[in-house]
């Protein structure tokens, strides 16, 4: 969820996504937003990339304090499982967060938001600044399920990709009405041209994921628990060691 912090955006991670915030190496970032307002015949969406801080809320006092709120108006997961402090109490492993800030707008420009599901973010590194991640609305007739089968992609934009063998990493997700449903998929690779050369896939597009039943969401919840628990341990583990 897109949150503000100290008039900064930042996003507040659970734990089930340390290993997103361990590939966080380069310091960073590109926050990517659609706004929701239409923009001609799609969304128009907002990107902001530049370094990153990136801190550890194992005991949730920050995320409580000053970001919970706003996650509880847009998140419907987050006000059942946190909107009361019996809910924290009980749903603890939803409350320690990493929480992630764009501390400086090195680039902000807007894009063309995703429409359709065979819409997809491509992220590679810009070349101004240099190093500085860079996303483009990217769409394709398909996106084979083969991790070596090539993908011939299209700019939203009518721009040209040219691409020269950089790494690329092209991803979507869908979610259903409730949030409580995800659907992730991605394909990494190498960009020539106009066509992706993936080396590793996974998932594929999805229209919106029907909600889940009343057995799906217990067990969804407990994956969920679960997922969490293990990264707060992780996360301990790695801080004590420092």
């Amino acid at each position: 969820m897109p949150l503000v912090w100290e008039g900064r955006p930042c996003v507040a991670l659970p734990l089930a996504h340390l290993d997103a915030v361990e590939s966080m190496t380069s310091g960073r970032a590109v926050f990517c937003v659609s706004s929701g307002q239409p923009q001609g015949e799609h969304l128009a969406a907002t990107a902001a990339a530049g370094p990153v801080d990136i801190r550890y809320d194992l005991e949730g006092a920050r995320f409580v304090a000053h970001l919970l709120e706003q996650e509880v108006v847009k998140h419907p997961p987050t006000r059942l499982r946190a909107d009361s402090l019996m809910a924290r109490r009980e749903n603890w492993w939803w409350v320690p967060r990493v929480i992630v800030t764009l501390i400086d707008v090195e680039r902000e420009y807007r894009l063309p938001a995703r429409s359709r599901s065979e819409d997809a973010l491509l992220l590679r590194c810009g070349e101004q600044p240099v190093g500085v991640p860079e996303v483009t609305t990217v769409t394709a007739r398909s996106w084979p399920a083969e991790s070596q089968t090539p993908v011939e992609l299209w700019r939203r934009d009518g721009g040209s990709l040219d691409g020269s063998g950089e790494p690329a990493f092209a991803f979507g997700h869908q979610f259903s009405p409730d949030f409580e449903r995800w659907e992730r998929w991605y394909r990494r690779g190498r960009l020539h041209g106009e066509v992706l050369h993936p080396w590793a896939a996974a998932g594929a597009p999805t229209a919106q994921p029907r909600p889940f039943g009343l057995v799906e969401r217990v067990r969804n919840h407990r994956l969920v628990a679960r997922d969490c628990r293990w990264g707060i341990a992780a996360a301990e583990a790695k801080l004590g060691q420092r």
